[in-house]
């Protein structure tokens, strides 16, 4: 029997009245619906800034999703924060994306994001899930107007995510990534 993936689900932003809480609990509902994932939200709205509290949580993880806004053509720093708080825990592991934001979805912070997790050691999947003027795009507190553009964004970032865990999981298994680091 196939071990299940650890998730690390990381929300981005702490703004009051944020759109992560929305993307969030959609994006929690696609994984309930993998029987092989095993998700732990990390929010750095409810850690606070004492993120080395989290560091046990991430280096347990077996791939991360980041949940990311774009604020001023960037990713938002209590994100960044948390990213450097730890190092080891991010090594020789996925890390996916789902971006919101106005025009551009938010990707202009996904692509700054990947410069840092390369930095980190991590591998970053190629597709991502990228909502467009977010705030027209949710009915309601979870679902979406029009889900099926999304959600197979979602499957096919979701499939490398899980492809990668599984490799990046056996790779660690047969040598600590430290060593060559």
């Amino acid at each position: 029997m196939k071990q299940a993936h650890r998730i690390a689900v990381i929300y981005g932003s702490t703004r009051p009245g944020r759109l992560a809480d929305s993307v969030g609990a959609w994006v929690q509902a696609q994984l309930r619906e993998q029987a092989s994932v095993q998700v732990d939200i990390i929010d750095p709205l409810v850690e606070g800034p004492a993120f080395k509290s989290v560091e046990a949580r991430l280096a347990a993880a077996d791939a991360f999703l980041v949940l990311t806004p774009e604020y001023n053509h960037s990713f938002p720093a209590p994100l960044k924060s948390l990213v450097d708080a730890v190092y080891g825990a991010w090594q020789a592991k996925p890390v996916g994306f789902v971006s919101y934001g106005g025009q551009s979805g938010g990707l202009r912070a996904v692509e700054q994001l990947r410069q840092v997790f390369a930095e980190l050691h991590a591998m970053t999947v190629r597709d991502a899930v990228a909502f467009v003027d977010v705030w027209e795009q949710f009915a309601d507190g979870a679902s979406l107007f029009a889900p099926q553009r999304s959600e197979r964004a979602f499957g096919r970032m979701l499939a490398q995510l899980l492809w990668w865990s599984e490799t990046l999981r056996r790779g660690r298994q047969a040598q600590d990534y430290a060593q060559v680091a």
